[in-house]
């Protein structure tokens, strides 16, 4: 009985036990599902779903004609997923030998035993480094198509492993043109030029969406109540002219090499509206060689020289002093202020001369006497009108890095007896390159001064939806009496004085020399290597009905030649010419009545393209190929002739006597890769026409002129 009792016990204490231990399971229960059910809830879903932001495409910038500046391009980084859920022993193996064969040939940065070697180990150690990056470098979208027939790369991704990480990255189509003013946002987030002060237009706003953790660790997009389509950004369009702008570029450069200049600037400016069109910095590189790495024209607030002397004159004629007829003995060429000597660099002086033969050959001595003379114990009246003209001002342009000018104030703790004739003719103040041309931009455009812009319009997916317009900084910055005398000596400095070599037969320009010596802080103006120089040339044109004005400077030229006329007056001849050149307002419209001429030359290319120039054009055309696309010119003495050019499918075509953009066209198209040398039309191409494509292949186009 003793021994049932206490089976009994022990039965009865294990149900006890489980009883306990099954009030606790529902209690623990009752507790997560009560207590801690909603942090729990939350925290699976973090683990299961995750909110992915998705960036938004960077909005363009482009120049005036709708060519592109700077813009985001797609490239992608290649990962492989070593262990998809369908990529197994077998089909690993069966193809490892091939992708890294194909692999090889693509990068060419090392041999297909190297790649097979690293993706067979990285496979090994897979749960260490599961998606595994191939490759050395971005594959651009054409590579990328080809990398998708790759063995295993051609499978599901489930299967093959293969995962594209699309990365894009800012590019200049045009290289360095007005590099510093386009400008960049870096990774860091600093922003400079454009890209900085219209981040905010061009960023667009991220987008959200949710992605749900499936089979073989893989997230996949699933539909969720916080999904937000990203908003891309809108294109900036800029009032730069490529054109233009590669001719100041090169002018510049090439100028900057002759004098073995430290560095240089250029802008050119539309008169009425104030729309820069071109705007060109170069530094000499310890190669030798020249880039822009900052925006002088912008940011170097500087001792401008003679050019100041044209604030100097306004305001000897504005208050009455000086009529252009008046005359002033300048003597020998030199005149002292105190410890301070001034001196023309004319050898012996000019003598008595006219108020207008003072400005037009910029004598040193015979502004400063005529400031000194009328200003003397009144420099607050002097300074006043300088003022008057907001040389004092920044311009307030929307990039960052403006210098702001310096003009000092009687009283300033700098002010000295000889700050009024050092002021007159352009030391002891400082303007940057972009503020003094804005000086003579309102000159040529009666006397209304305009703020410099950067920035026409803005757009979204080609809608336009904000114009810049014209900002006024001051409505007048003299009375038009005045004005009509500075711009008549103005054109005197071109037509009779410092800047002769720049007289045209075709149009006249006006402006003024400058040749300034460079500060070299406490040392004064002359350091260990001798004394530096700056030299500029600023004015407009036509001068007779301004259009354009145009500023250059050029930084310590070193060849013994410093003078504004022979080393900044070409570059601003130059470019005129050019501006001239392509402006059809400026010449007189051509007779309506028909002209007796030899028919066109035409390259080969695009038939129904060709047929629509010469249609508008009125050049007779006979079709000899009627059922072509692609069509070859021939000139007779009655028409064009379009002959039959084939296009085989899988065969290089010819692509000799095309248009570069026709050839590029075709040959892409194809499957080729084309690199280019030269311009005007292709004179030969590397793979003979006919040959069997190889997809990716790179084939090199000569052109007519190198």
């Amino acid at each position: 009985m003793s021994v049932k009792k206490e089976i009994l016990f022990r039965f009865a204490l294990v149900y006890v036990l489980f009883g306990i231990l099954g009030a606790a399971i529902v209690g623990k229960i009752v507790y997560i599902q009560f207590i801690e059910g909603s942090d729990l809830r939350a925290q699976a879903k973090t683990i299961t779903y995750r909110d992915i932001t998705i960036e938004p495409n960077r909005g363009d910038i482009c120049a005036i004609d709708g060519r592109l500046l700077a813009t985001s391009v797609p490239y992608f980084e290649i990962r492989m997923d070593l262990r998809a859920t369908g990529l197994t022993d077998e089909l690993f193996y069966a193809n490892i030998d091939s992708l890294a064969y194909r692999l090889s040939r693509l990068f060419r940065d090392k041999s297909h035993y190297s790649y097979k070697s690293e993706l067979v180990n990285a496979r090994k150690f897979a749960r260490n480094n599961r998606y595994y990056p191939v490759g050395s470098r971005l594959v651009n979208y054409l590579e990328l198509q080809d990398i998708k027939n790759f063995p295993l790369f051609n499978l599901p991704s489930n299967r093959g492993g293969f995962i594209p990480v699309q990365v894009n990255q800012r590019i200049k189509p045009h290289s360095s043109l007005a590099s510093r003013t386009i400008g960049v946002v870096n990774e860091n987030g600093v922003a400079v030029g454009i890209e900085g002060a219209y981040d905010h237009i061009l960023r667009g706003k991220a987008g959200v969406t949710t992605r749900q953790r499936g089979s073989g660790n893989m997230w996949l997009d699933v539909s969720s109540a916080v999904q937000v389509e990203p908003e891309d950004g809108m294109d900036v369009i800029t009032t730069l002219d490529v054109t233009l702008q590669d001719v100041a570029e090169k002018a510049l450069r090439a100028q900057l090499a002759k004098h073995e200049a430290e560095h240089g600037s250029v802008i050119l400016m539309e008169v009425a509206t104030g729309d820069v069109r071109a705007i060109a910095n170069l530094k000499k590189n310890d190669n030798g060689t020249y880039s822009e790495v900052f925006n002088y024209a912008i940011g170097e607030s500087a001792e401008p020289g003679s050019t100041f002397k044209l604030a100097s004159l306004i305001a000897l004629i504005e208050d009455g002093y000086v009529s252009l007829e008046d005359t002033i003995d300048t003597g020998k060429g030199s005149v002292q202020y105190y410890d301070k000597w001034i001196n023309d660099s004319k050898q012996g002086g000019y003598g008595r001369i006219s108020v207008k033969e003072i400005f037009e050959y910029s004598s040193n001595v015979g502004i400063t006497e005529l400031v000194t003379t009328h200003y003397r114990g009144k420099e607050q009246q002097f300074i006043d009108r300088l003022y008057a003209m907001n040389l004092n001002q920044p311009l307030g342009i929307p990039i960052k890095g403006e210098a702001s000018p310096y003009i000092k104030y009687p009283g300033d703790k700098l002010w000295s007896g000889i700050s009024l004739p050092m002021m007159s003719i352009g030391y002891e103040v400082q303007l940057t390159p972009l503020q003094t041309l804005t000086l003579y931009n309102a000159v040529a455009n009666n006397g209304r001064m305009v703020k410099p812009k950067f920035i026409h319009s803005i757009r979204q997916h080609g809608s336009t939806e904000r114009v810049f317009k014209t900002e006024v900084i001051n409505p007048s910055i003299c009375s038009k009496r005045t004005l009509t005398k500075v711009r008549e000596v103005l054109e005197g400095v071109v037509e009779n004085g410092t800047a002769r070599n720049l007289r045209n037969a075709n149009f006249k320009i006006a402006g003024k020399t400058g040749t300034a010596q460079i500060a070299q802080g406490s040392t004064g103006y002359r350091s260990a290597t001798g004394v530096s120089h700056q030299a500029s040339f600023v004015g407009y044109f036509p001068a007779e009905n301004p259009k354009f004005s145009c500023i250059v400077v050029v930084n310590s030229p070193s060849r013994s030649v410093y003078y504004g006329n022979l080393v900044a007056g070409p570059i601003f001849k130059e470019i005129a010419d050019k501006v001239y050149a392509t402006n059809p307002d400026w010449f007189p419209e051509v007779s309506s009545k028909p002209l007796l001429a030899e028919l066109p030359e035409s390259k080969s290319g695009y038939k129904p393209l060709l047929k629509e120039v010469f249609t508008s054009l009125k050049v007779p055309v006979t079709d000899e190929a009627p059922s072509y696309v692609w069509a070859n010119t021939h000139r007779n003495d009655e028409s064009v002739e379009l002959h039959q050019r084939n296009i085989v499918p899988n065969l290089v075509p010819n692509v000799v006597g095309m248009s570069l953009q026709d050839a590029i066209y075709l040959l892409e198209n194809s499957g080729l890769k084309v690199t280019v040398s030269g311009r005007g039309t292709v004179r030969s191409q590397s793979i003979l026409p006919g040959s069997r494509i190889r997809n990716g292949e790179k084939i090199t186009l000569e052109m007519s002129f190198s």
